[in-house]
């Protein structure tokens, strides 16, 4: 509430309507000039050719896959997001599920709420000397990487930049998919990226591997990522997205040897913060220069 005041107080008239419909979505930005949206609310050509008068859309968050941006551009909307704001919160993510995934967390807490005492049931690993393959290396692949290396991990990664960063080797894909003891995912979801860990991927990875995904939903082939933990050929996996949200088939959650969370990297007081203060200035700045 804070970064909505803030835009008021610049002389922005903001309204906010945080359970909007999609329908009601049509009836309702045609009035606006502008529009803030996160990852729910879906911005496709038909309703921006509603909206003759919209001047700008901001996305709270990473990734920009729930507006049609580039045909916004082309009508002259501006589009921006916030990139950094959250990287730090999807980052603890990850590394967190690296450690429910090294020591079963998760399953060992569920043994003693049944109260149980297994201890032998739950021989671990340490993360400190495994080798952590990052896919894509932005703002939240770095932020992964430093703490990734803080845990005493050896980290190499596959950018499609290539440019490299301090305490990362760069390496080809199939490198990273042949040595890697955990693969995290940190890239947007394009055309390219769609289905790019699938069955071919898997058979080139390490047995054992650990895979962890906080990035988007469906660069993962699912149905390849199931059979190949049924096979033990992932002996785990942690996701906290997926290719249909909220999923209508939880047979891969259901699995023993996967945990999940219901799209919540960025859900962090710290994150939402950020991205509210950072959305305010862009705003603001646009008004002044608009």
């Amino acid at each position: 509430m804070e970064a909505i005041e803030r835009m008021r107080a610049a002389g922005l008239t903001v309204d906010t309507n945080f359970e909007i419909t999609p329908e009601e979505l049509t009836t309702v930005l045609p009035a606006y000039d502008g529009c803030v949206v996160r990852g729910r609310t879906k911005i496709r050509q038909p309703l921006i050719d509603l909206c003759p008068g919209l001047k700008v859309i901001v996305r709270g968050g990473v990734g920009l896959d729930n507006i049609d941006a580039d045909y916004a551009r082309s009508k002259g909307i501006t589009v921006m997001n916030t990139p950094k704001a959250s990287s730090a919160s999807v980052a603890e993510l990850a590394i967190g599920f690296m450690f429910d995934l090294a020591r079963s967390i998760y399953k060992a807490t569920a043994t003693m709420k049944a109260e149980k005492w297994e201890k032998k049931a739950f021989e671990g690993d340490e993360l400190g000397g495994k080798t952590l393959g990052l896919i894509g290396l932005g703002n939240i692949g770095k932020e992964v990487a430093k703490r990734a290396n803080a845990l005493g991990m050896t980290v190499i990664a596959h950018n499609r930049s290539g440019k490299a960063v301090e305490g990362v080797r760069m390496v080809t894909l199939d490198e990273l998919l042949a040595k890697s003891d955990y693969i995290s995912l940190h890239l947007p979801k394009t055309r390219e990226s769609a289905n790019m860990i699938g069955k071919a991927q898997f058979e080139k990875m390490k047995a054992g591997v650990r895979l962890v995904n906080c990035a988007r939903g469906g660069i993962v082939d699912e149905a390849a990522l199931y059979e190949a933990l049924v096979s033990g050929k992932v002996a785990g996996a942690a996701l906290d997205v997926f290719a249909e949200e909220p999923p209508t088939d939880y047979r891969l959650l259901k699995l023993d040897n996967v945990i999940g969370s219901p799209h919540i990297g960025a859900a962090t007081k710290e994150a939402q913060g950020r991205v509210g203060a950072e959305v305010a200035e862009k705003l603001i700045e646009f008004a002044k220069n608009h």
